[in-house]
């Protein structure tokens, strides 16, 4: 087992060589990468996180599709769309659970919180003494679900309940922490990096054990904040680039 400081430059140096823009041409965060429009990088990167469970050629596909129903303009259709156009989404078939219902119900709370705020980032913004998005994911979930309940309020899963939030937390990487590298946005001026965390799921779960990174066996959010104890003693201000030195062992398999 490798010590601290062993294991802190052998993730450092598995970061800098998976965080990079060939990293972007199989992984979901390409979809947002086609717009440059603030709110188009937000509503097609928080659409593609959102589906991202499975096969990532899939992820994408499905993403692509969410996109051409919203003629590649996920912003002007959000604002401007007609109730015909969401008669006409409702019955399509999306991505495994995710149906054409679920996107119209997506779709309608986007509007609304558009027509109040200029950016998503206003629902995620951390308090004083809040040291993760723990309690910010909530207040955004309540913001965005608002009805008592709806069958889509399974695909935005809540920390309170010990999810390990994995999709928002990683739409969260793309949009707070900017990399200079051009794959992770950096978009959000009033969110600091320092307080992500790595979107915990089976890979990085399991290479993190494998490292001796974290013991429990669940991948929950206790054991994201497990997982932040130790990456945030490796690197205080830029936790979250561990994602691409988990993510990268577990493409290579080296440590199998």
């Amino acid at each position: 087992m490798l010590n601290f400081e062993e294991l802190r430059d052998f993730l450092n140096e598995k970061a800098d060589v998976y965080n990079n823009s060939e990293f972007i041409q199989d992984d979901p965060i390409q979809i947002p990468h086609r717009f440059s429009l603030k709110q188009d990088v937000e509503i097609a990167g928080f659409l593609a996180a959102t589906i991202s469970w499975g096969n990532r050629k899939s992820i994408i596909k499905s993403a692509e599709k969410m996109l051409d129903v919203m003629g590649n303009s996920p912003y002007d259709f959000v604002i401007n769309h007609s109730e015909n156009d969401l008669k006409s989404i409702e019955q399509k078939s999306i991505h495994r659970t995710f149906n054409g219902e679920d996107f119209t119900y997506f779709i309608k709370q986007f509007k609304r919180i558009y027509s109040e705020h200029e950016s998503l980032e206003n629902l995620f913004i951390i308090r004083d003494s809040e040291i993760n998005f723990y309690h910010a994911i909530e207040r955004f979930r309540k913001d965005f679900l608002q009805t008592d309940k709806h069958r889509s309020h399974k695909h935005v899963s809540s920390p309170y309940k010990n999810s390990s939030s994995k999709r928002i937390i990683m739409f969260l990487r793309w949009m707070v922490r900017n990399d200079h590298r051009g794959v992770d946005f950096g978009i959000w001026d009033h969110i600091e990096s320092r307080h992500l965390s790595i979107p915990l799921d089976v890979h990085t779960g399991n290479i993190s054990r494998k490292l001796g990174l974290i013991s429990r066996t669940q991948n929950d959010w206790k054991t994201v904040l497990e997982l932040d104890y130790i990456i945030r003693k490796f690197d205080s201000e830029d936790p979250a680039k561990y994602d691409f030195a988990l993510f990268g062992l577990g493409v290579t398999k080296e440590l199998f």
